[in-house]
């Protein structure tokens, strides 16, 4: 809430993109919390973040009020219903609503009966309900809090929230893929050797244990983010540039992946190590987490999309953390030229390959093969560059894109319901009946049988 979501609301206040209208109304256990003393609090996280300059006081004095909902039951909601039509009413606000459930998964379940028993699902305005990550640790516990969602709230009215899919590159990526004939041509099994999707974080799991512990890097990346860039990458041109069409084109790809087979994932979990010349502790020397845990902090996998257009083609997908970097890249490479024209020459030449970074420089590059000037002849590579920072700046935050979409009723960038479920029918077997977790230090990119995941196949991971 402190960290990403209330800078995002604050930025988009102080730049006028919320009405006059907008109001915060933070919802918790405590009853010792009042109004001031929340503004007070949320004011501290603005100045802790940077933003003190613009004297975020005053926003927060006409913005955020509080009320305490105590132990979720029928009156408490019934209470929190009369504590926002109050609110409208006293500050003459047309009932437009947006629930953002920054809850542990476990209170989803209960929070959405009580919003829905209540009448808070329906107004005389809109309501929209936002939920975070994770939605379901798998397939059955999805498809169980996809019923309760729906038994009160339409799928329209739901925004599953990834804030990944609000980064300007990702967003991009469909613009990138039909405005350019060029590349569009070339997005096939004809032309594409391989794709590698890369998730890399520094970080440890900081104070997160108790979630980290429950979740691991499968739940908490490979189901959700780097599932949602795979089908970026590889969907088909959808019929319209709007949010059912794109999301319909995006399920189709989730429905065509094959089962991962047992041979085809890595997972490991971080050891002691060094990270930028500071030492750092292993995983299971994290406060909150059990000493013999054996919860994956790296995955490392390789899917297979057997599609007419993808067909053959790897989608090799990775995420960890305590990597040397952090760093969100898609790699995409093209098959070599089918000639031997420079053989005799002893020159060799490399393929082309495009890389889509995500963070922390968003933008395009793409190698390419020159002539290196003098004689003998040689080839080096080269590459053209595009960072957006530099051409279009600043660039908006991912949740703050996300959060005008939600207000704008805008579902592109939003997970549905069905693609949920077929994700979690794909990643469940692997959960159920997982390898073995190989240990790596922390400040490398995991353990060496992901390198043999590739090499297996005559291909390296590609410098992110």
């Amino acid at each position: 809430m402190t960290r990403k979501l209330l800078p995002a609301l604050y930025h988009l206040g102080r730049h006028g993109q919320l009405s006059d209208d907008f109001r915060i109304l933070g919802v918790g256990r405590s009853s010792e919390m009042d109004h001031g003393a929340l503004r007070r609090t949320m004011c501290e996280a603005l100045v802790e973040a940077g933003l003190g300059r613009h004297r975020p006081e005053e926003w927060c004095e006409r913005t955020i009020y509080y009320h305490s909902i105590h132990d979720n039951t029928p009156e408490d909601f019934a209470r929190l219903r009369c504590a926002i039509e109050t609110l409208e009413r006293e500050h003459q606000l047309t009932s437009r609503r947006v629930f953002y459930l920054a809850l542990p998964p476990q209170a989803f379940p209960g929070t959405i009966i009580g919003l829905g028993e209540a009448g808070l699902n329906i107004s005389s305005g809109w309501t929209r309900l936002v939920i975070e990550k994770p939605f379901g640790r798998d397939l059955a516990s999805a498809r169980e809090l996809n019923d309760i969602v729906h038994r009160y709230f339409d799928e329209s009215q739901i925004y599953r929230i990834d804030h990944y899919l609000g980064k300007e590159t990702v967003q991009n990526l469909m613009v990138f893929r039909f405005a350019n004939p060029i590349f569009e041509s070339l997005w096939n099994r004809s032309q594409v050797e391989s794709v590698q999707i890369t998730v890399a974080e520094s970080l440890g799991i900081d104070s997160r244990a108790g979630y980290y512990e429950h979740a691991g890097a499968m739940r908490d990346m490979i189901q959700n983010h780097l599932s949602q860039l795979l089908c970026l990458i590889a969907m088909e041109v959808p019929d319209a540039f709007d949010a059912e069409a794109i999301r319909d084109e995006k399920n189709k790809v989730m429905r065509v992946i094959a089962p991962v087979q047992p041979d085809d994932i890595v997972f490991g979990q971080y050891q002691w190590g060094t990270i930028e010349g500071e030492e750092v502790v292993g995983y299971r020397d994290e406060a909150g987490v059990a000493a013999s845990s054996r919860t994956e902090t790296f995955v490392a996998m390789k899917l297979e999309v057997p599609n007419w257009r993808w067909q053959g083609v790897p989608f090799y997908l990775r995420t960890g953390k305590r990597m040397p970097r952090r760093s969100s890249r898609i790699m995409v490479t093209f098959r070599c030229a089918p000639v031997a024209l420079f053989k005799p020459y002893a020159c060799p030449v490399n393929a082309n390959v495009l890389g889509i970074t995500l963070q922390p420089e968003e933008g395009f590059d793409l190698q390419f093969e020159v002539k290196h000037p003098g004689q003998p002849l040689t080839v080096a590579s080269q590459r053209l560059r595009f960072r957006y920072a530099e051409a279009f700046s600043p660039l908006p935050d991912a949740y703050e894109t996300l959060l005008l979409d939600i207000l704008a009723g805008d579902a592109t960038l939003f997970v549905r319901g069905d693609w949920v479920e077929r994700s979690w029918k794909l990643y469940t077997p692997v959960l159920e009946n997982p390898p073995a977790v190989e240990p790596y230090a922390a400040g490398t990119w995991g353990p060496p049988a992901s390198k043999k995941l590739l090499a297996r196949d005559n291909r390296v991971w590609l410098p992110v």
